[in-house]
Parts: structure tokens; sequence; C-alpha cells
């Protein structure tokens, strides 16, 4: 027992470390000209995948902390992108169990359906509260690119970080479902 709480909470912690360096290389200016394209939102697919996986790994008010403060470093209105990304999340948890047997291309096609519904609900919702934001054109680039980007977060969880579906004989570890 008391190895699986230990590594429960190491992989909390590596989660929040991943996000904390992905915050930072996003903030890090690394070129002075203007983007071409918009960089795919990585926590966002990050955070997907592992709830997928392991979702104690994740739990909700981890992910609410995280990206509110994405939210405040990355001068987005706070609170309303982490309130959708909160709200996908317990969506992506309880069809999780269902997705386990669709396969990778069922998991990827509800997380791509979930990412496109979270960027457009940010947009509709800041168009109704009548805030300025960027162009529709790179902000459908940035779902496209996130959603490509979902399947190597997904291989860089499993194989670099050991963050895998629970396999049905590990069904009662770490409170699994």
């Amino acid at each position: 027992m008391g190895s699986q709480t230990s590594q429960l909470w190491s992989k909390r912690g590596l989660y929040l470390f991943l996000a904390i360096l992905i915050l930072f290389l996003h903030l890090l200016p690394l070129d002075t000209k203007p983007d071409r394209w918009p960089f795919p939102e990585l926590l966002i697919a990050l955070t997907f995948a592992w709830v997928l996986r392991r979702p104690e790994f994740v739990p909700t008010l981890l992910v609410a902390i995280v990206m509110l403060v994405a939210d405040l470093l990355l001068q987005r209105p706070p609170g309303l992108l982490a309130a959708l990304v909160v709200l996908a999340t317990a969506y992506l948890r309880s069809s999780a169990f269902g997705l386990r047997d669709s396969g990778f291309i069922g998991e990827w096609s509800t997380v791509a359906v979930v990412i496109t519904a979270v960027f457009m609900l940010n947009r509709v919702i800041l168009a109704i509260l009548s805030v300025q934001q960027a162009a529709l054109g790179p902000v459908m680039i940035q779902v496209f690119l996130t959603i490509a980007i979902y399947p190597l977060i997904v291989l860089l969880s499993q194989n670099g970080f050991g963050v895998r579906r629970v396999s049905p004989a590990n069904t009662g570890a770490l409170g699994a479902p």
C-alpha cells in the first residue's frame, strides 16, 4: 500500500512538473519574431492523455489549479479555459472505461471532438462577452495541431513516464475503476 501511495504522489508530482515545464517553455522568449504557426496546447493534450490512462494521477483540483495558473501566465481570461478543461476532463473520466474497448482510434477521435468543443466553446463565450480574441484561422490551426500532437503525447506518457492504462488484472490498484 505504501508503494502504491508513493507512486500515486510521484506521478501527480510528475504531472505538475511537466505542466510547469510546458508553461516555462511557452513563456520563454526563444524568438523575437511573431509566430507563423500557433503553438499546440500541449498542456491540454497531456492532461487529456493522463486522464484517460490514469485519472487518479490528475485529480480535478490539480487540473483546475494548473489550468488557472496557465490562464493567468498566458494572459487569457482567467478561469474560462480552466473551467472548460475541467468540464472536459470530467466528461473524459466518465467515458474512460468505455474508451478502453474502442482502441486508440476511438480514443483519439473522442479527444479530437472534446478538444474542438473546448476551443469552440471558449470562442463562443468570449464572443458573447465581447472579449477581443484571435482570428478564427490561427485558432483552427491550433486545434488541428493539438489534435495531431495527441498521439505523440500518449506515446511519450506511456513509454517515457509509465502512464499506462490499468490492465484488467490490476483494476483494484491505486483506486482505479
